[in-house]
């Protein structure tokens, strides 16, 4: 695969940065809403990483068909760097040194030749000098063995005797591909296979010094698990055991590394676990409340710092008083907002956060703690003026269950008797919090009120997840009329305009819908749905390489299911529920998706054309699972509102410009 990474002019990196470092103020917002192309475009600023020391701030700006990795300093107030990106997947950038950037790029593509398999997303790495200008793939290739170059999981960025240090999990060939620890020295451009290992599911730790300290293996057929630590100068078993689904993992190290961090999932709850290393004993557990959603890790010790309470985001715990200090610092900087952080300096003295309010919008925003400052580094979405407000909203179930969700309403519009849209998140074990949404916002710029339920199922802690076990197409689905129910009741929503729109689960949560529940929806937006489960399971094995794979046990529990074969499955796949549809289907799915296969939505399509069901569908050529291409993105979002405003016309909020649909 190939990358086109062009210098740019210095000259108007200097001029881009002077027009996005702003200070920050009140947007005017306007009662018109933006041009669909506002909401349907690639982030117009993303991407925004923080150098170690907080003197260098990277980031991608979209702007018309450019789309550029910039690097600005703020100590020499200048631009140091900047290549074009694109149409490459950028996927992430992180520093390695006040020197060189990690980009993460991937492609979608058959596997390299010689080898047989389906279509997959590949990954990669890109380093980036920064003084130097200069990009250049990270290569596998080892001596005496056949790697792939690609990389398989989360690099590990150490700093070894003043040398930056890359640990990256890839994959080598034996008859098959199996996974490897490379180490990448970054100055001088050289790679070394630091381990190896036979069995497919392996995952390693590695400590400050560059010594591998943990290795965990899991054997997908036998359900079985093994930690191996570093004792006595090798690799030896430290526990073992057997887990259908919930697998152990390695979190990281204590403050003092000498204790190895590993999170189970007991009696319903996460815990997690000390696992000394002198001896490989195991201690006490920590405290419930310092097991949490996500981690917050040192950057090249992975020592863990603190976490992240909830999936809200907000709700950061330090250990250390003053870093806790530094983040409530930033929320009282921002009253009233969504604040997430993105990105800091090693020391915390320097964050880069998102900033979701009614005074802010939608930005990227620089706080300095010595200083006590911020400055907003420029909009996510250029074109975008105001926002729709989120409000946080609960509802009862029909079996009593507290179900959290989010309304966004349109702007200057009375909140009575409204078009709803249900728009159910994907997943289905993630969740929607009160943050910018760029499709529910454009869908309430054009006068739809949009309900955005965490059904039970969604990951607000893990008992909450497992109350949606076997839920699926069944508690789970009637969590979102249930939702309907409630808005009507409060005169919100018109029952007679309801209709459900969603992507990868929550594209199956429409379909369902609409055929399951006809009575309740009027039309239904389905974007990489799924359609037909049992189909979607022999899939999964074959990927796998056999039955009963660690992920169709997954999805079999969520669907109440014993494995592909299981009739149930029948009862909740839309596709054997058509004859019941009323209301009219969009279907609308990535030709390159690798995570719902495309003939998900092939198979509605003829199942609803059979039926002599009133059906759309459109393809997006070259794109895949994530909508990861601006022109796509806008071709979904133009193709639903088209399809919502003919088939259900809203009100348009008072001043609205018909223009600028």
């Amino acid at each position: 695969m190939t990358y086109r990474w062009e210098a740019l002019a210095r000259q108007s990196v200097l001029s881009m940065m002077a027009a996005v470092l702003v200070m920050p103020g009140a947007p005017a917002f306007a009662q018109s809403p933006a041009p669909l192309a506002a909401y349907g475009q690639l982030p117009t600023l993303e991407d925004v990483a923080l150098s170690p020391n907080g003197t260098q701030v990277a980031f991608v700006k979209t702007t018309g068909d450019g789309r550029n990795l910039y690097v600005h300093s703020f100590a020499e107030h200048k631009a140091e760097g900047a290549v074009r990106v694109g149409d490459s997947k950028l996927r992430g950038i992180e520093w390695l040194d006040e020197d060189n950037l990690l980009l993460t790029v991937s492609s979608t593509s058959l596997p390299p030749f010689g080898f047989t398999g389906g279509i997959q997303e590949w990954f990669q790495l890109i380093t980036y000098n920064v003084a130097k200008r200069q990009a250049r793939g990270v290569n596998f290739t080892v001596h005496d063995e056949r790697t792939f170059n690609i990389v398989s999981g989360r690099p590990m960025i150490r700093s070894i005797e003043g040398k930056t240090m890359l640990f990256i999990p890839g994959l080598y060939v034996n008859q098959t591909t199996l996974p490897a620890l490379f180490r990448y020295d970054v100055a001088p451009q050289s790679m070394a296979m630091v381990t190896k290992s036979s069995v497919p599911d392996t995952q390693w730790l590695v400590n400050d010094a560059g010594v591998v300290t943990a290795e965990f293996e899991y054997r997908d057929e036998k359900k079985q698990w093994t930690l191996y630590t570093r004792l006595d100068g090798r690799l030896r078993a430290a526990a073992t055991g057997t887990a259908a689904i919930d697998v152990p993992r390695l979190v990281g190290f204590n403050d003092a590394a000498d204790r190895l961090m590993v999170q189970f999932i007991e009696n319903g709850d996460p815990v997690r676990k000390p696992l000394m290393l002198r001896d490989a004993s195991w201690a006490p557990p920590v405290p419930a409340s310092e097991t949490f959603y996500a981690y917050l890790r040192d950057r090249t010790t992975d020592k863990i710092l603190g976490g992240v309470r909830d999936v809200d985001g907000s709700h950061y715990v330090f250990f250390d008083n003053e870093l806790q200090a530094h983040w409530n610092a930033v929320l009282r900087a921002y009253p009233g907002a969504h604040v997430d952080l993105v990105s800091h300096s090693d020391d915390f003295s320097r964050m880069i956060v998102k900033v979701f309010g009614s005074k802010q919008g939608c930005i990227y925003s620089l706080f300095d703690w010595y200083t006590h400052t911020t400055a907003s580094l420029g909009k996510v979405y250029d074109g975008i003026d105001s926002a729709a407000a989120v409000t946080p909203i609960k509802y009862a179930a029909g079996d009593g269950m507290t179900i959290p969700a989010f309304l966004t309403l349109p702007l200057g519009v009375e909140a009575k008797n409204l078009p709803l849209v249900v728009l159910p998140h994907g997943g289905p074990a993630v969740a929607d919090v009160q943050r910018f949404d760029w499709w529910a916002q454009a869908l309430a710029s054009r006068g739809y009120a949009v309900l955005q339920p965490n059904y039970r199922g969604s990951d607000l802690g893990y008992r909450f997840i497992a109350a949606g076990f076997g839920e699926w197409g069944r508690k789970m689905q009637t969590d979102l009329s249930d939702g309907v129910a409630y808005l009507v009741g409060e005169g919100i929503a018109d029952p007679a305009r309801v209709c459900i729109v969603g992507a990868s689960y929550g594209g199956y949560a429409a379909l369902a819908g609409i055929a399951m529940q006809p009575s309740v929806y009027r039309c239904a937006v389905s974007v990489a749905g799924l359609s037909d489960l049992q189909a979607l399971l022999k899939w999964t094995d074959s990927r796998a390489g056999h039955s009963g794979s660690h992920t169709e046990r997954y999805w079999d529990r969520f669907m109440g299911a014993s494995g592909p074969d299981d009739p149930a499955l029948r009862a909740i796949s839309p596709a054997s529920h058509v004859a019941a549809v009323q209301g009219p289907v969009l279907l609308i799915h990535g030709k390159d998706d690798t995570v719902v296969p495309y003939e998900q939505s092939r198979i509605m399509a003829d199942a609803l054309g059979r039926a002599g069901k009133r059906v759309e569908f459109v393809t997006l050529k070259h794109e895949d699972h994530w909508l990861s291409h601006g022109a796509t993105r806008l071709q979904m979002l133009e193709a639903t509102m088209a399809f919502l405003e003919a088939n259900d016309p809203p009100n348009p909020p008072p001043g609205a410009d018909q223009a600028s649909r």
